[in-house]
């Protein structure tokens, strides 16, 4: 996505109606477009209203740009729609601490579709007609979402059209989907979903089938990536590589990419080498599990396993520790009375179940000692910018997870981001970055003399 101050989210539901004589006959395609083409023509009435959540605006895009609020016009800038947006207790500024921590993402205004209702209709006579064929009648809520990205100078009536265009071109996304995934008078709901992709596509939407998994989708997402000029050995278009929006809260409760959140390390000619995508923050005592002392390696493996999850390419749920303890039983490298023990597991152990759970190859780097970490800088720099999955560390009795290296090529200096599992706290996110549970350590941060081994997941070939 460009650089942009405030995403414009658009959202309202479009009943989709429409008689069908007979479902599998040839016209019935046409009836169907017929029907889109009706809804297409109803956005782009002058009876269309934008509401912006939150606050008092009201818009009307297709009467050449009407508000309600006398101050804005067609020549407001968006952003001045801001100050008219009363934040919830999730959206206000916290009080800047005495750490500069960045940004987190542009402002999103969320926006409702509306429609006025068109006046009382004059006297004349119904007319009546007798239809003696059996007709099938359709009818499927259509959940409209559109979205459009701008810097804050860039004017209100300007994004207001591109929205209506939006409108437009989702309900000619969704015929297209319907007429590709129905069988006779059996309809499936097109669902829109966004993808933040790589320059030049950048933001983009795309209409899936509700109730077709993505692993019946693949030839849809080959003729995308082609579209986009994607690269093939990766997902970008899977439901779980949707954009999430700053202002909506992950349901499950774990903190995401809280390293995000930190300033780079200050060390001069270095340049940064981090995990590519999103992670969960894992760690001890959540999920109501005591493992303090003993499952940080768990912890370790339980995120990488939710970045596999999260990047598209498994769709199994991240396992538990007795799930674990039951994949090494299974691939005979435990035996059975270690399934509820509080045992350790190291690098090797994680290798084996990322594996056997989710099909992922590892690679395993072999330190003889801690002191020898500093020389494995281009190793990790370039596990990072290809692979760019988290690495898992064991030494000694402990385990982490390394999210990147700042490395200078010229000098051989670095520092490791460490994602630290032994946290048992709640998931305070200015705690976790103040106390350096999350944070970027020296070399000395390792015991010099233990010996580790590095557990480097590789990404699956796929889209």
């Amino acid at each position: 996505m460009k650089c942009c101050d405030v995403i414009f989210r658009l959202k309202g539901i479009l009943e989709f109606a429409c008689q069908l004589d007979n479902p599998n006959g040839a016209q019935s395609q046409g009836t169907i477009s017929k029907s889109f083409q009706g809804l297409q023509y109803k956005v782009s009435s002058k009876n269309i209203v934008l509401t912006v959540c939150n606050s008092p605006v009201l818009i009307w895009p297709n009467t050449g740009f009407q508000s309600n609020v006398e101050s804005l016009t067609k020549a407001s800038s968006c952003g001045d729609i801001l100050q008219y947006i009363e934040l919830d207790d999730s959206g206000t500024k916290k009080s800047s601490k005495k750490k500069d921590k960045k940004k987190s993402g542009p402002t999103v205004v969320n926006m409702k579709l509306l429609f006025e209702v068109t006046e009382p209709a004059g006297n004349e006579a119904p007319s009546l007609i007798r239809v003696s064929t059996q007709q099938h009648c359709v009818k499927m809520p259509l959940p409209l979402d559109c979205v459009l990205s701008v810097t804050t100078d860039e004017s209100l009536a300007t994004v207001c059209t591109g929205l209506v265009e939006a409108l437009n071109k989702q309900l000619a996304d969704m015929e297209e989907v319907v007429l590709r995934y129905r069988k006779g008078s059996s309809f499936l709901v097109p669902q829109p979903f966004h993808f933040q992709l790589p320059e030049p596509a950048g933001f983009t939407t795309v209409i899936y089938p509700a109730g077709v998994p993505d692993s019946q989708l693949q030839d849809a997402r080959e003729d995308l990536h082609k579209r986009f000029k994607l690269p093939s050995d990766r997902p970008y278009l899977r439901r779980a590589n949707a954009f999430h929006f700053p202002d909506a809260a992950y349901k499950d409760g774990y903190l995401r990419n809280p390293h995000i959140h930190l300033n780079p390390p200050n060390i001069e000619d270095a340049k940064l080498y981090l995990v590519q995508g999103v992670y969960s923050y894992h760690h001890y005592m959540q999920d109501r599990v005591d493992d303090d002392g003993w499952g940080c390696a768990y912890r370790s493996l339980q995120t990488i396993c939710s970045w596999f999850q999260q990047q598209g390419y498994v769709e199994t749920a991240v396992p538990t520790h007795t799930q674990i303890q039951q994949a090494l039983v299974d691939v005979g490298d435990k035996e059975p009375r270690f399934v509820g023990s509080r045992q350790w597991i190291g690098s090797i152990e994680v290798q084996a179940v990322l594996n056997q759970l989710l099909g992922v190859t590892s690679k395993i780097m072999f330190v003889s000692q801690g002191s020898e970490l500093t020389t494995k800088g281009r190793e990790l720099a370039n596990h990072f910018l290809t692979e760019g999955t988290p690495v898992m560390i064991g030494g000694g009795v402990l385990a982490h997870t390394i999210l990147g290296v700042a490395w200078s090529e010229n000098t051989g200096q670095i520092r490791f981001l460490i994602l630290d599992p032994h946290y048992t706290g709640g998931e305070d996110l200015q705690t976790i970055t103040d106390k350096g549970w999350c944070g970027w350590k020296g070399p000395e941060f390792w015991d010099q003399n233990a010996y580790y081994n590095l557990c480097l997941p590789q990404r699956p070939k796929t889209i």
